[in-house]
C-alpha cells in the first residue's frame, strides 16, 4: 500500500499525528507494518516513526540535519541510517513503497499507515454560526454589513430569528478583536447581555468614536477547561487572563541547567583552599528502568534499553552522552557549593590536583563501565551473525558521531573505543567480516580514522583545541596521576608522560572555553529521560552487577565481568 501523496507538508499527511505519547501510540499499532509518525514530546517535537514489527512495538527517531538557508534547496534532511532525504513525507514514501527496513538491526519493514481523522474545518463566518442541523429558513437574499456596531446585537442569527444567540451559546472568547477595534464590553458578561444592550437600527451610528482599547483584552475570559473538549471549535481557545499583565500570565520556561550562563566573577575566580573532595555523580534517586532491588543483567531491561538506543539516532546518543559525561567531570552543571568545597570552578582544574583522587578515580570506573557495557551490546546477541555486525556498526556510528568536529566527547570516544578494541569483541573473526561485507563504510571508517585518531589521543598527540572538541580526553591524565606507569620503551615512555602532563596544563587552562563549546553543542536540546538515566554510571553499575554487587571493590567487579564476556565471547565462535 502506498502512502498517500498530499504535498510535502507534514502536518497534512494523513499518517501524522502530531504531539502523541509512545503508548498511545503502541495502543493504534494492531498488526505487523502498521507504522504512524508522531511527534515526541520527551525529545522536543523531533519526528518519531513508530510501527509494530513481529508482535513488538519499536519506535525510530529521525534525525533532522538543518541546512543553510539558501535558494532552491531544502533547509533540513531527515534520515534514519544513511540516506538523507529533503523531506518527512519524502522519507516515508522511500521506505514504505520500496518496503525497505527502516533499521538493519531489527529489520522492521512498514507497510499500513494507520491514519488520523482530522476535524472538520469550518470557516468563521455568518452562516457557520448558525445552528446548522436546525436551519430549515432559505438563505437570505441580500448580503448585509457586519461593521456597525448593532450588528453584534444579530451575530450568530438571522434578521428573523432574535433566538439564535442562547441556541449557540457562543462564548466570549470566540469574539476576535485586535488592538484598534473599539472597546466593546467593560466587565465579564455573556454575549447574549452585550448584544441586548447594543441592539438598534442597522443605520445608527454612535455619536462619539469610543478611544483607542489597550492592547491587553478588557474583558475576562471564560475558563475552557470547563467546557468539554470538542474538535469543532471555530476559535482557538485563549488562556484565561484573571485581570493579570501578559508578561505575568505567559511566564518564559526556565532554560535548563546545562544552558545557563555562567558568572564572570566564578569564571574568573582564582584559586582558594579546598574544603572537601567533590563527587559529581548525581544522588541516588529512583530509576524509571530499575527497581528498588535488581539481579544482573535483566533480561526485560536489557530488552527495554535495545529498543532504547534503537529508537535514537547516533547523533541524538553521542549528545545525550556528552550532556551526562560533562556533568560527571564536573565541566556543566557545577553549583556554587561545588566550587566553594573544590576550590577551583571546574572538574577538569580539580583533575589536576591532590584533592581531585576522587573524582579521578570516579571518570576512571566509568569509562571501564561503559567499555564493559558498549562490549556487552555485541557479545549479548545471540541471534544471527547479521545482528551481531549491525551492533558493531552501530558503535562504530556512534564513535563517528563523538569523534572531534562532531559532538567532541572525547571521554565518550574512548569509551566506545574500548568497547570496539576490547579482546573479547576484536576476536570474532566471522562478525568482523560480516560487518566489511554487509557494512563497508562502516568498517573502513573504524579501520582508517578511528583507530588511528584514538591511538594517537591516548599518546596525547590527538586534537584537543577548544572548538572541535568540546570535552577532552582525560583518561591518559587520570591513569598517570593514580600511579599507573607508561607503557612502551623508556624514551617513547618520557615523551609521552611529557605530553600528557602539558597536555593536562592546557586542559584546566582552557576549562572555560571547553565549558562553553560544550554548552554551545547542547544548546536547545532537550534529551530523553530514560536515555539519559541509562548511560549514567550508577545506572551502568546497578545493570551489570546488580544492586547488591555494585557495592563490591572495583577491581574485584570488573575481573569477574571480563570473565563473564569472556564466556561470551566463545559460545558465540568457539576457538577452532
Amino acid at each position: 500500500m502506498q502512502v498517500p501523496q498530499d504535498g510535502e507538508d507534514l502536518a497534512g499527511q494523513p499518517w501524522y499525528h502530531g504531539l502523541l505519547s509512545r503508548q498511545k501510540a503502541e495502543a493504534l499499532l494492531q498488526q505487523d507494518g502498521d507504522f504512524l509518525v508522531r511527534a515526541s514530546g520527551s525529545r522536543g517535537g523531533h519526528p518519531v516513526i513508530s510501527c509494530r514489527w513481529r508482535g513488538s512495538a519499536l519506535h525510530f527517531e529521525v534525525f533532522r540535519v538543518a541546512l543553510r538557508p539558501r535558494p532552491g534547496r531544502p533547509t533540513a534532511l531527515f534520515q534514519l541510517e544513511d540516506e538523507q532525504f529533503p523531506s518527512m513525507p519524502a522519507l516515508v514514501r522511500s521506505y514504505v513503497t520500496g518496503r525497505r527496513p527502516l533499521s538493519q538491526a531489527t529489520g522492521a519493514v512498514v507497510s499500513r499507515p494507520v491514519t488520523w481523522q482530522r476535524p472538520l474545518r469550518r470557516s468563521f463566518s455568518e452562516d457557520t454560526l448558525m445552528d446548522g442541523p436546525a436551519r430549515t429558513e432559505p438563505l437570505r437574499a441580500r448580503k448585509w454589513s457586519n461593521s456597525q456596531p448593532a450588528d453584534l446585537a444579530h451575530m450568530g442569527q438571522s434578521r428573523e430569528d432574535p433566538t439564535g444567540i442562547e441556541a449557540f451559546a457562543m462564548p466570549v472568547s470566540a469574539l476576535p478583536r485586535t488592538g484598534s477595534d473599539p472597546v466593546l464590553l467593560k466587565a465579564p458578561a455573556p454575549l447574549g447581555t452585550v448584544a441586548n444592550s447594543l441592539r438598534a437600527s442597522d443605520g445608527q451610528l454612535q455619536a462619539k468614536a469610543p478611544a483607542k482599547p489597550p492592547r491587553t483584552p478588557s474583558f475576562e475570559l471564560p475558563d475552557a477547561s470547563e467546557r468539554p473538549p470538542t474538535y469543532c471549535e471555530l476559535v482557538p481557545r485563549v488562556p484565561c487572563v484573571q485581570g493579570t499583565s501578559l508578561s505575568q500570565s505567559c511566564p518564559e520556561p526556565e532554560a535548563p541547567w546545562w544552558e545557563a550562563e555562567e558568572d564572570e566573577e566564578e569564571e574568573n575566580r582564582c584559586f582558594t583552599r579546598p574544603q572537601a573532595e567533590i563527587s559529581f555523580c548525581p544522588p541516588d534517586t529512583p530509576s524509571c528502568l530499575l527497581g528498588p532491588q535488581n539481579r544482573p543483567l535483566e533480561p526485560q531491561v536489557l530488552h527495554t534499553l535495545r529498543g532504547l538506543f534503537l529508537e535514537h539516532h547516533p547523533g541524538s546518543t553521542a549528545l545525550h552522552l556528552l550532556l551526562v559525561d560533562c556533568q560527571a567531570t564536573g565541566l556543566l552543571g557545577v553549583t556554587r557549593v561545588q566550587r566553594d568545597n573544590m576550590g577551583v570552578s571546574s572538574g577538569l582544574e580539580l583533575l589536576t590536583l591532590p584533592h581531585g583522587c576522587r573524582l579521578r578515580l570516579e571518570l576512571l570506573e566509568r569509562h571501564e563501565t561503559l567499555a564493559l557495557a558498549g562490549a556487552l551490546a555485541v557479545l549479548g546477541c545471540s541471534g544471527p551473525l547479521e545482528e551481531r555486525a549491525a551492533a558493531l556498526r552501530g558503535l562504530v556510528e556512534l564513535a563517528l558521531a563523538l569523534r572531534p568536529g562532531a559532538a567532541g566527547d572525547l571521554p565518550g570516544l574512548a569509551a566506545v573505543m574500548g568497547a570496539l578494541l576490547m579482546p573479547q569483541v576484536s576476536r570474532l573473526e566471522h562478525t568482523w567480516r560480516q560487518l566489511r561485507r554487509s557494512h563497508t563504510e562502516a568498517a573502513l571508517a573504524f579501520e582508517q580514522e578511528l583507530k588511528p585518531l584514538m591511538r594517537a589521543l591516548d599518546e596525547g598527540a590527538g586534537p584537543c583545541d577548544p572548538g572541535e572538541v568540546a570535552l577532552p580526553h582525560v583518561a591518559p591524565m587520570v591513569r598517570l596521576l593514580e600511579g599507573e606507569e607508561v607503557a612502551g620503551p623508556l624514551d617513547e615512555s618520557c615523551e609521552r608522560l611529557l605530553r600528557t602532563l602539558h597536555g593536562a596544563r592546557h586542559m584546566a587552562r582552557d576549562a572555560p572555553k571547553f565549558r562553553k563549546v560544550a554548552a554551545q553543542r547542547l544548546r536547545g536540546f532537550r534529551p530523553n529521560p530514560e536515555l539519559r538515566e541509562a548511560l549514567t554510571t550508577g545506572f551502568l553499575r546497578r545493570l551489570l552487577w546488580g544492586s547488591r554487587g555494585a557495592g563490591a571493590p572495583r577491581a574485584e567487579r570488573f575481573e569477574k565481568f571480563q570473565r563473564v564476556l569472556g564466556v561470551l565471547s566463545q559460545r558465540l565462535e568457539p576457538d577452532s
